[in-house]
């Protein structure tokens, strides 16, 4: 030690225990440094436990990982879990929505009012018809019965004409035709869920009226669970999985993006089975109706589902100001799934609605959903009079 204090005394031994200091304390922040990283990038490997092997678990499936899509911290703030519309308050709100666009009806009761039709004002009730997408055999239809009534009962009385009206339209539209949803659940002692398969071309908003679907199901008092296989769009089962936090209902989705549809399906489908929920609900990937490999691989994802229990319900959602062409899209997607129901999307305006009754006779099957806005709730039961006298108007 005296001699360690003879040598700091001495000005060069200053500088050589000073270069010593420093050597030591730039070794020990690097091994520090270089354990830290250790730490970081190569987790301790945990002992085996009750003679387990060391070996790396496998990945986790779709349906074990529905619980840890989303990790979330101690502090984060808890879901706020949304309560749905009821249906009947909805169904009230949406109708009188509907009542103020009633341009289709007006347009063609103006000319029914007026006095001594001739062939130019029947004319103009054909073109309004058809340019509302009513289709040329429905069109014909129609005219056929106002010509016979108008003659009989005269077009004096504008209510009267409005009544009349009113209802050749409910009878084109089918007043009696069933539009409840088949959700019986499956099995001896039901303890395989309902399923609904839900199709359509890119941006009629499907993925969204998946959403918004389960909303009224649960508002119903249903248990739902959503699967997503849309698994070609990064943003679908995202979006899904928003819909699903707001109203509390879980998504089975694959964390890998172009996975087999079919396969996140199954494992809905299974999911829904062992958690003894109501409904699956399974989005798809927007097709063009005219890629035949597409439609194909659809067919694939409902034959999947059946292996699990009986598709219940398949539901092609199609936009309602998209016209003709959704007839097109409508008749390819009947062939290649069975369509069972038709949601329509963007009703808002009714100078379009003849695509109600267009689409009816094209498929022979119930437009049962009707979307008539950009909120969470505005999807509701299609009620055939309310929609055919608000599209008549008062």
């Amino acid at each position: 030690m005296d001699f360690l204090i003879d040598l700091v005394s001495q000005p060069m031994g200053a500088v050589v225990a000073l270069t010593a200091l420093v050597v030591v304390g730039a070794g020990a922040v690097t091994a520090a440094v270089r354990r830290s990283s250790r730490s970081d990038d190569q987790p301790i490997a945990a002992s085996p436990v009750d003679g387990a092997s060391g070996e790396a678990d496998e990945p986790p499936s779709v349906e074990e990982d529905l619980d840890a899509q989303e990790p979330r911290r101690a502090d984060d703030p808890p879901v706020a879990i949304e309560a749905p519309e009821p249906v009947p308050s909805r169904m009230r709100r949406l109708r009188a929505r509907l009542a103020g666009s009633g341009a289709l009806g007006q347009a063609v009761l103006r000319v029914l009012t007026r006095s001594n039709l001739g062939a130019a004002d029947w004319e103009e009730i054909e073109d309004t018809l058809l340019m509302a997408d009513l289709g040329l055999e429905a069109t014909d239809s129609l005219m056929e019965s106002l010509r016979t009534r108008i003659a009989v009962e005269g077009a004096a009385d504008s209510d009267r004409v409005r009544g009349i009206l009113v209802e050749e339209l409910l009878a084109l539209i089918g007043e009696d035709a069933d539009r409840g949803l088949d959700l019986a659940r499956h099995g001896a002692d039901g303890q395989l869920p309902a399923t609904v398969l839900m199709v359509g071309v890119n941006g009629t908003g499907k993925t969204t009226t998946v959403g918004k679907l389960a909303r009224v199901l649960v508002s119903d008092g249903r248990s739902v669970l959503l699967g997503a296989a849309d698994t070609f769009r990064a943003a679908a089962a995202d979006q899904l999985a928003t819909w699903g936090r707001r109203v509390g209902v879980d998504v089975v989705r694959s964390d890998r993006e172009g996975a087999d549809p079919a396969s996140v399906a199954y494992d809905a489908v299974r999911a829904g089975a062992e958690r003894g929920v109501d409904v699956v609900l399974v989005d798809t990937a927007g097709r063009l109706q005219t890629k035949s490999t597409l439609m194909d691989e659809l067919g694939k994802v409902k034959r999947v589902m059946d292996k699990q229990a009986p598709v219940n319900e398949v539901l092609l959602v199609l936009d309602a100001t998209t016209g003709q062409n959704g007839l097109k899209q409508a008749e390819v997607f009947a062939q290649a799934v069975g369509v069972t129901g038709i949601v329509l999307t963007k009703l808002d305006g009714s100078a379009k609605g003849g695509i109600v009754v267009s689409v009816q006779r094209a498929l022979g099957v119930p437009v049962k959903f009707v979307g008539l806005g950009e909120g969470p709730d505005d999807l509701a039961p299609f009620d055939p009079r309310a929609f055919a006298e608000a599209i008549v108007g008062p």
